[in-house]
């Protein structure tokens, strides 16, 4: 089997529209949340959101683009851009060896809510002939297989919240198995327009807390919803050897991946949390975790702020790694600066374990004040903390009962 490494990444996140201030602001516990400023919210239950800042498509793609463009494959060309200059994989490997694995949770819901709104307004003949091309989700893995001649799979892997670490663990069975031998990687979201909002909002699962800073408090006893995010996060996954003999510059390993499916409910994980422990030990063995001190395992948990899952993640984690192990390695929330990106979320979140291994520092779980009994790890919390991290643990969970775990290791 071979070992497949990151050498390249991009991101575009409510705290950061590059790898380097992501990265930093994660290490600072800044907030990306803050008031919906894309729609009037007077009717709202629903204040607040995780928005991208100054994000400007023209640095990397001219304007007729931008208007064929749905804004989450915006973003996603944006972060596959800075990942694809960063590894300078391309021309070191025949086209069709290199693949995208590229999803979206929900894909071009702006396109689709402006399209509708002017089908009810103008008519049918003033609906935009790029409408099914900028709405479906297929589109951001396309636009980037055009833009830069990768003629391998291209896939958009769509599981809901799950997307980003599905499409990352799909790619490196394609790498690991000699199927490609590198693959352009991530997800991108870009969900919050009024539709959007009002659907989360009216089931149940955002948070109405109009305090930015309380409003995504995983893991804490006042948590009672997620924060919508938006964005993008590409990696580069590149066979070992080709990349050392090359000379690219290598971030972190990936080891191993780990998928289930709940199986239960379309939207409730399992009260027992059986998915989650499997995909989790899958991952962990995988990546021979057993072999390491779990004081120097981190877990980057799924960690919504939402009351089901943080309780029942915590029970996952207990299972999947063992109450003792459990109790000792370090868990954080990166949603508590960034919200839920959705099917980007695992992808940013993949970019920051390999950053923790890399550099020794767990990034925070910020907004930390209230424990809850059900919720007993360490989770990290308010302050980044400088620690040997030889394994990390990227979790992610997706309506429907999607369980996907990634691990990362330093590469050797």
């Amino acid at each position: 089997m071979r070992r497949v490494v990151i050498t390249g990444m991009g991101a575009i996140t409510p705290v950061g529209n590059s790898v380097p201030d992501f990265w930093e602001s994660l290490k600072a516990g800044k907030c990306g949340i803050g008031p919906i400023t894309k729609f009037d919210t007077a009717d709202y239950k629903v204040k607040v959101a995780a928005e991208v800042k100054d994000f400007d498509p023209l640095q990397y793609m001219d304007k007729a683009d931008v208007r064929k463009y749905d804004l989450f494959c915006q973003y996603a060309l944006a972060a596959a851009a800075q990942a694809v200059e960063e590894s300078g994989v391309k021309g070191t490997l025949p086209p069709e060896r290199i693949g995208t694995y590229f999803g979206s949770g929900i894909g071009g819901i702006n396109t689709f809510s402006d399209q509708v709104q002017t089908l009810l307004e103008k008519g049918p003949h003033r609906v935009s002939p790029f409408f099914i091309p900028a709405l479906i989700i297929n589109m951001a893995s396309g636009l980037i297989a055009i833009r830069y001649d990768f003629r391998g799979a291209a896939l958009p892997v769509v599981t809901a919240c799950a997307t980003g670490n599905n499409a990352i663990g799909e790619a490196y069975r394609a790498i690991k198995h000699g199927y490609l031998d590198a693959v352009l990687t991530g997800g991108a979201e870009a969900a919050i327009v009024p539709v959007g909002v009002a659907g989360f909002a009216n089931m149940k699962a955002l948070s109405t807390t109009e305090d930015p800073l309380s409003a995504c408090v995983p893991f804490d006893a006042r948590r009672n919803g997620f924060v919508m995010g938006e964005g993008a996060g590409a990696l580069v996954l590149e066979e070992y050897e080709h990349a050392k003999a090359r000379g690219a510059k290598i971030y972190a390993e990936l080891c191993g991946y780990g998928v289930t499916c709940d199986a239960h409910h379309i939207t409730a994980p399992h009260p027992e949390a059986i998915g989650g422990a499997a995909a989790l030990k899958m991952a962990y063995e995988e990546a021979e975790g057993d072999k390491i001190d779990p004081a120097q395992i981190y877990v980057n948990a799924h960690g919504t702020s939402t009351p089901l899952n943080d309780a029942g993640e915590t029970l996952a984690i207990k299972k999947g790694l063992g109450e003792e192990a459990a109790k000792k390695c370090m868990v954080s929330s990166t949603k508590s600066m960034t919200g839920h990106m959705l099917g980007a979320a695992g992808a940013v979140e993949a970019i920051a374990c390999a950053l923790a291994v890399q550099n020794d520092i767990v990034p925070p779980t910020i907004g930390y004040r209230e424990p809850d009994p059900a919720c007993d790890l360490d989770y990290v919390p308010n302050e980044a903390r400088k620690a040997p991290v030889e394994l990390a643990l990227s979790a992610s969970l997706g309506f429907g009962g999607h369980n996907a775990y990634l691990a990362f290791r330093k590469a050797e």
